[in-house]
């Protein structure tokens, strides 16, 4: 699995080396810069710009790539052992999904349930600067079926809406299992999720603005439900 860029490249090599497979550099690094990566022990191994684009599939690399294991996916069994959970229901752009996973993980969320066929973790673990690595992931197909799972082990479920009731005045310091649901960017979710849900939260808008991208949704969500 191939990862790129300064950022996600240098927080594996950091915090995760026992994944890393081989390091390339595909640019001349300042004697600070170089030897940092040169102490962890990998043999660096030089890539010219072109089979480094190569690599990275075109995106912007920096001259920084690595190939890393792949990616584990939790264990539900497990995951919902934990008290608060987010559930990506319908979103695609890998943009978004990392960095709801890195807002998640550095608010505290426990783990992230992504609800669809596959999730490309090459991409969601660049796009999240690395903190994929750290928040146990799970993906699921049904979200009903999921639901009724949750409630079972006394979850209780708020769905992410514009129409939903103003997260600030929500009261949740006597729920200890919580999951948030986000539907997708441009349709939100179905009637049929909501109506399956606890509780229907949103967002006071102002200035005649009826929406917010869904990571930046998500930030203010998930800082309200974790610290209020």
């Amino acid at each position: 699995m191939l990862v790129y860029g300064k950022q996600v490249f240098f927080y594996i090599l950091e915090h995760y080396q026992d994944m890393i497979n081989e390091i390339y550099l595909a640019k001349e690094c300042d004697f600070k810069t170089f030897n940092k990566i040169a102490k962890s022990g990998f043999k660096i191994k030089r890539l010219d710009f072109k089979t480094a684009q190569s690599y990275a599939k075109g995106g912007n690399h920096q001259g920084f790539l690595m190939d890393i294991k792949e990616f584990v996916f939790a264990d539900f069994d497990t995951i919902k052992k934990n008290d608060f959970l987010i559930i990506l229901c319908g979103i695609t752009d890998m943009g978004n999904i990392g960095a709801i996973i890195r807002t998640a993980y550095a608010l505290g969320a426990q783990g992230l349930i992504f609800c669809g066929n596959q999730l490309a973790m090459q991409n969601i673990i660049r796009t999240s600067s690395g903190a994929a690595l750290g928040l146990p992931i799970v993906v699921k197909n049904d979200i009903l079926g999921l639901i009724n799972e949750l409630k079972q082990v006394n979850f209780k479920i708020y769905a992410a809406d514009k129409e939903g009731k103003e997260i600030h005045t929500l009261k949740l310091k006597n729920v200890k299992k919580k999951a948030l649901i986000l539907g997708s960017e441009g349709f939100g979710l179905s009637a049929k999720i909501i109506k399956k849900c606890d509780e229907c939260i949103g967002i006071a808008m102002k200035n005649q603005f009826d929406s917010l991208n869904v990571s930046a949704a998500f930030a203010i969500l998930c800082d309200r439900m974790i610290n209020e």
